[in-house]
């Protein structure tokens, strides 16, 4: 991972649980993310946020989330929530915030469906609140096996063996695990091996974010990623997924 200097906000939110067109609804315990990923679609938030910072070298931490969430689960219905759309929920800081922890608490005392996405191991510190859920499950974004191209994408998140190995452990767990492979890059071939006997389900998208396209033309990866590159992948992997037994979605 790159060293990097990230401004931290603490920040008071005016609501939490909000309507999602993934889920029923999404809670976002940050605005920002330190990972940073080049391809990363959150970034748009950036023209509503006022932040004149790069993306990844700034964070808001709703520091009133639960408060928050405690007030306004009560006037729902027990549905499916996506922890998160717009940052990665078990970023770095959350191991000294835990506001995705207190979000998740009362989350679990009111036994609503919980869908977790992350890149990062500290999703394993909550196994305990995981566990005593009735509908959890937990994905890894992972877009390659590759680390020179992980790198080139997302120098400061977590590595693949890293995301690889915490799904194995709370697949282990009894925890409902799949992989997102999403953008689709080069190696992702590669993947199957490591994810066969880790996840549950797979789903593919490929890279149709034009945040990322700096990246691939400075590694000279334009010509590689093209529309033949990603119609031959997802094929190719849909088979050798279903070879595994693994269900595989794909969203393009």
């Amino acid at each position: 991972m790159v060293d990097v200097v990230v401004i931290v906000k603490e920040v008071h939110a005016k609501t939490i649980l909000s309507k999602s067109k993934v889920f029923d609804y999404t809670v976002n315990p940050y605005i920002g993310c330190e990972h940073g990923c080049a391809y990363c679609y959150a970034r748009f938030i950036k023209r509503f946020t006022g932040h004149r910072e790069d993306w990844g070298m700034f964070v808001d931490v709703k520091t009133n989330a639960g408060d928050l969430l405690r007030r306004e689960i009560r006037r729902k219905e027990a549905r499916r929530v996506w922890m998160s759309g717009l940052c990665d929920p078990y970023q770095p800081l959350e191991k000294d915030y835990k506001v995705t922890r207190t979000c998740l608490e009362i989350l679990t005392e009111h036994d609503w469906h919980v869908t977790v996405q992350t890149k990062s191991p500290i999703v394993t510190r909550d196994l305990d609140l995981l566990k005593r859920l009735r509908d959890v499950e937990v994905g890894f974004t992972i877009t390659t096996a590759s680390e020179n191209i992980r790198e080139m994408f997302e120098p400061n998140a977590p590595s693949i063996k890293e995301r690889i190995e915490t799904l194995k452990k709370l697949h282990s767990e009894g925890i409902k695990t799949f992989a997102m492979i999403a953008p689709l890059l080069p190696g992702a071939e590669d993947l199957v091996t490591q994810l066969t006997g880790n996840v549950d389900h797979v789903l593919i998208d490929r890279m149709n974010y034009h945040y990322a396209d700096w990246v691939y033309r400075k590694n000279k990866l334009e010509s590689a990623l093209t529309s033949d590159f990603f119609n031959r992948q997802k094929t190719e992997l849909a088979i050798a997924f279903a070879k595994e037994n693994i269900p595989c979605q794909l969203l393009f």
